[in-house]
């Protein structure tokens, strides 16, 4: 059993970003967007932001272009397709995003940093309300850790707002594999369903909606799990999806502290708290 608990935990970790705060776009990534939504002829799908100093880029392979930002100088280059093989620069941050915010068609989602976004996972945002979804495709999700794609950065200051996220898995499925004597499922979903809180939280999140729909191959990293434990009745039978619907809310309490929440951190200090038979225990 204590193996079947150590492959469950593995495939929680995807449900992870339905459970994070949502925050606010680099301009990077708003002006990224944008370019997304505005040139597809060029940056036809959305693609996650890569760092490698001192870059900020996005690479396009349908058509060899990359695009991106130098940190040290803050300008915005592109290179590949149509601007040949040496980089070429456009204008500097500050000039395009001023152009972009002036032109009312932002492709940025103001409520959520999209910086990790699993390729092919695409965001959309209409007032409060955030729609993420695979449009119907199943993308690879080859490393678990970096499916929490609405991590709440640390901040620099105390906002002293707190927010209460609950977190509703509305359907499930996991097909490929299949473990004898344990629902997978029920674990993942109630390891989903359960309530957070966050101090000093953002004021881009509060009484921000999120629904998800999506398919994750997750093939590699299960393959990876099973291939060091020793788990005798495992049917493997790839690929393996992962298909999940959810919504995720959240509302400004007074006090993480006496809520229901299963967990609180504070975005401020970097503080975690666990509920453990009704009180808060701080995490070392």
């Amino acid at each position: 059993m204590k193996r079947f608990i150590l492959l469950a935990c593995a495939i929680i970790l995807i449900t992870r970003f339905q459970l994070a705060f949502a925050t606010p776009a680099s301009d990077t990534d708003k002006l990224l967007n944008w370019a997304e939504k505005n040139f597809p002829q060029f940056f036809p799908s959305h693609q996650a932001t890569q760092n490698i100093e001192p870059w900020l880029f996005r690479y396009y392979p349908e058509t060899n272009v990359y695009a991106g930002v130098n940190k040290s100088d803050q300008n915005v280059y592109v290179l590949g397709g149509p601007w040949g093989n040496n980089p070429a620069r456009i204008d500097t941050l500050t000039n395009l995003i001023n152009q972009v915010d002036i032109s009312g068609s932002s492709g940025s989602i103001a409520a959520c940093d999209t910086a990790d976004a699993i390729s092919g996972v695409f965001y959309s945002q209409s007032g409060n309300v955030v729609t993420v979804t695979s449009n119907g495709q199943c993308v690879l999700a080859p490393d678990l850790s970096k499916t929490n794609l609405c991590q709440i950065p640390q901040q620099t200051a105390a906002s002293g707002i707190s927010l209460l996220s609950s977190n509703t898995v509305t359907s499930s499925n996991i097909t490929g594999l299949e473990v004898p004597g344990l629902s997978l499922l029920s674990l993942i979903d109630a390891a989903a369903n359960v309530k957070h809180c966050t101090k000093n939280a953002p004021a881009a999140t509060a009484n921000l909606v999120v629904n998800s729909d999506l398919c994750l191959d997750i093939t590699a990293p299960i393959t990876d799990t099973l291939a060091g434990l020793a788990m005798p009745g495992i049917t493997l039978n790839p690929p393996v999806k992962y298909f999940t619907k959810g919504t995720y809310t959240n509302k400004i309490v007074d006090d993480c502290f006496t809520t229901d929440a299963t967990t609180i951190s504070d975005a401020f200090t970097g503080e975690a708290w666990v509920n453990q038979g009704g009180s808060f225990v701080k995490v070392k």
